[in-house]
């Protein structure tokens, strides 16, 4: 890497980016306490107020977010011209707000990423300028000669490629390599399904592909929120500094388990139950459990209440027919609740007025119209009604539904007659014991067609808005009262009082309390959120109802979808895109394919390569881009002695591994003893975790233990140990039973 004069240079010019990004945040941040410290405003000035200020302290947060890397490339254009590139753009206040740093995202910054010897873009010099904090450590260039054979490789990001892991998932914004970069940059509209092997660098994609959005969509997007779905919290935890490093801080990371506010699905069930409850039947036996809770009297019976001392009955037919006029109002079930309600006091109304006998001439009721509403209103009053009415049809909520649906057989049998006796009995779970992630999406189901009957919230803000008026109107009582003492009888005053400047409804509107929630943190806890965008990674392993779920979330369907099937684990993944996605948008989704290998060194390429053969002859591995010097090795251990095996193999790789970071792969029956084993011989920089939890992560060294054992484990065994194989950035070993070589080709180690 060249320096000296050069670097020189640049650390001139990135003193001066720094210098004008603290002036920025100290502007913004003066802005922002000028805002906070407003008075005098009007209900319409606060919401105003709030607005702005949300918005500004957003803005600090993103000149924050970019102190480290903020500028990583320069361009140097045929025609003089020179681009600074960075994570942000910055304006030159001094000249004619001339660009002193372009932000990556911009149109202007795309030969950087795009531009080779053979189609250069109008560049003739890229230039790779190393940072740590403020300082310059070192500048590469690349020179673009238009008789000169296509590079061979990027010394930037084979740095990068190589560099320690950490356990944190970096941004790629300095190395975005151009089969990328077109992804990145694709056009927002749809849905857009981005096909990659492992270690094609598809999670970065989606993420820079998310900030992209953000900077070409702010205004939009930044109101209605990105979602990011991932498989799992550790995956999230690993992936949860990409966005704000890149300037972005108003996107919400969640799993699909953490999609029903209020909910914690930690409850772990077998993956035959899982995979059960994500088949897109569980929409019909949800619907199915919501008719089942709308009740009538058993053949042969009647509904019977007292009522000024006699009895009223109605028969189960009269009851059927106020049932199917209950229904024909097309309601979700609470909200259809009070319609029912009112519908079965009519009836009991007319039952009650047929004591008084029938008009002899006309065959019709003594009672007039005003007659039966009395009737009417003593019956909304009378206790036993309100009980007939809950007990004929509940107000249910998902909760509540899906609990006592899992509770009881003769529910479950109602609801799921196309099911059979065994599969009836996996979702059969007696006494609550918590929620899943695979409940979520049958919850988020139940709500859709429960809907909720918000009179009684609509009548508590009422009178808390009530409560309110009248306490503002005292307020400016007093006030006024206070001032007219100082004046004799009939002398009106000259001075303006409270009374004289708002009234109690203003004065009620201002101290009502206002959301001062991100838009991010409000979409966490609003079921019914409509995201402006979702991003869904390790997408191959969500359910149909999961699906279901998300499609909800995004009624635009603007969706980028990242994942690989070939390392489809879940018993309910993914058999292809169009068997997931044809059931919401048929065929209307682009699909796209990263080809090249950034994580695997060429050696383990090769293994993970004959290992996908055996899942999919026809699929074609990624092309690995280096090569580590280190053949993955195998090592025949008793079985036994597995443990300790690993957890030796563990500490002597943490030891010659640097700051890097080492990963023990295993069946989930191993995982106890490994983790007791490696916890006492290397306790930091190692994890133990099966296959599915090291899905989308990456480590410095991975050991694999008892792949016969990871395969056997689960009918998509082949897949989890092809991931299993697939995580390391240099170094693998495979430990397994001496009793027996391992199936091909690890045989062949």
């Amino acid at each position: 890497m060249s320096s000296g004069e050069n670097g020189d240079r640049e650390q001139e010019y990135v003193t001066r980016l720094y210098a004008r990004l603290d002036a920025l945040r100290g502007e913004t941040r003066n802005r922002l306490d000028q805002v906070l410290a407003s008075t005098g405003l009007g209900h319409q000035g606060l919401a105003e107020r709030d607005v702005t200020a949300a918005e500004l302290a957003g803005r600090v947060a993103r000149l924050d977010s970019v102190e480290n890397g903020l500028c990583f490339g320069r361009l140097d254009m045929c025609d003089g011209e020179r681009r600074y590139i960075g994570r942000i753009g910055i304006l030159d206040d001094t000249v004619d707000y001339e660009p002193l740093l372009i932000d990556w995202r911009a149109p202007a910054a795309r030969p950087f990423y795009v531009a080779t010897a053979v189609s250069t873009e109008n560049a003739r010099r890229r230039r790779h300028i190393r940072t740590e904090g403020r300082k310059v450590t070192g500048v590469r260039d690349e020179e673009f000669d238009r008789g000169a054979a296509e590079l061979t490789g990027d010394p930037a990001l084979f740095d990068a490629l190589n560099a320690a892991r950490t356990g944190r998932m970096a941004d790629i914004v300095a190395t975005i390599q151009a089969e990328q970069d077109e992804i990145i940059r694709a056009h927002h509209a749809g849905v857009l399904v981005v096909q990659g092997g492992p270690g094609t660098g598809k999670t970065a994609v989606a993420l820079h592909r998310a900030a992209y959005l953000l900077y070409t969509r702010r205004e939009r997007l930044a109101r209605s929120v990105v979602l990011v779905v991932g498989p799992n919290a550790t995956f999230l935890r690993y992936i949860g500094d990409v966005l704000p490093s890149l300037g972005e801080t108003g996107v919400l990371l969640a799993t699909v388990g953490e999609l029903f506010p209020g909910v914690r699905a930690d409850l772990v069930e077998p993956p035959e139950t899982a995979e059960l409850k994500g088949r897109l039947a569980m929409a019909e036996v949800i619907a199915a459990a919501v008719l089942d809770r709308q009740r009538v009297p058993d053949e042969g019976g009647c509904l019977a209440i007292e009522h000024d001392g006699e009895t009223v009955s109605l028969d189960r037919e009269t009851c059927l027919r106020v049932r199917a006029k209950a229904r024909e109002a097309d309601l979700p079930h609470n909200e259809a609740h009070p319609h029912f309600r009112r519908l079965l006091i009519d009836e009991l109304a007319r039952a009650s007025a047929a004591r008084y006998g029938t008009d002899p001439l006309s065959g019709g009721s003594l009672l007039t119209e005003a007659d039966l509403e009395i009737i009417a209103a003593e019956l909304r009053a009378n206790p036993e009604v309100a009980a007939a009415a809950e007990a004929m049809w509940p107000l249910l909520t998902p909760r509540r539904l899906l609990a006592e649906l899992y509770a009881s057989p003769r529910r479950l049998a109602a609801a799921a007659p196309d099911l059979t006796p065994a599969e009836r009995a996996a979702l059969f779970r007696g006494a609550h014991r918590g929620w899943s992630p695979a409940d979520v999406p049958l919850l988020d189901e139940a709500a859709e067609l429960l809907g909720v009957d918000d009179r009684a919230d609509r009548a508590a803000a009422a009178a808390e808005h009530e409560g309110r008026l009248v306490l503002a109107q005292e307020a400016l009582d007093v006030a006024h009262g206070s001032r007219s003492t100082d004046f004799d009888d009939g002398e009106e005053s000259e001075l303006l009082t409270a009374r004289d400047l708002l009234d109690a409804e203003a004065l009620a509107e201002r101290y009502q309390e206002a959301d001062h929630r991100s838009p991010a943190e409000r979409a966490a806890a609003d079921r019914t959120w409509a995201f402006g965008h979702v991003v869904v990674d390790e997408a191959q392993e969500l359910s149909p109802m999961a699906w279901r779920l998300l499609m909800r979330r995004c009624p635009a369907r603007s969706m980028t979808i990242v994942g690989d099937i070939a390392q489809t684990g879940e018993l309910g993944g993914a058999p292809s895109w169009d068997r997931m996605l044809g059931p919401h948008v048929g065929n209307r989704f682009r699909l796209a394919e990263l080809t090249v290998n950034y994580r695997l060194p060429a050696e383990i390429a090769e293994l993970a390569a004959a290992v996908l053969r055996r899942i999919d002859a026809s699929r074609t591995a990624p092309r690995a881009v280096r090569a580590a010097g280190v053949a993955p090795w195998r090592q025949p251990v008793p079985a036994d002695e597995l443990a300790l095996a690993a957890a030796r193999l563990a500490a002597r790789e943490r030891a010659g591994a640097g700051a890097g970071r080492i990963a023990v792969i295993a069946p989930a029956g191993r995982l106890a003893a490994l983790g007791a084993a490696v916890g006492a011989a290397a306790p930091d920089r190692v994890d133990v975790l099966d296959p599915r939890a090291a899905k989308g992560l990456e480590y410095d060294t991975v050991i694999v233990v008892d792949p016969d054992g990871i395969v056997a484990e689960s009918p998509r065994g082949l897949n989890d140990l092809y991931v299993a194989l697939t995580r390391p950035t240099q170094r693998l070993a495979v430990l397994h039973d001496a009793a027996r070589r391992p199936a091909p080709p690890l045989d062949a180690l």
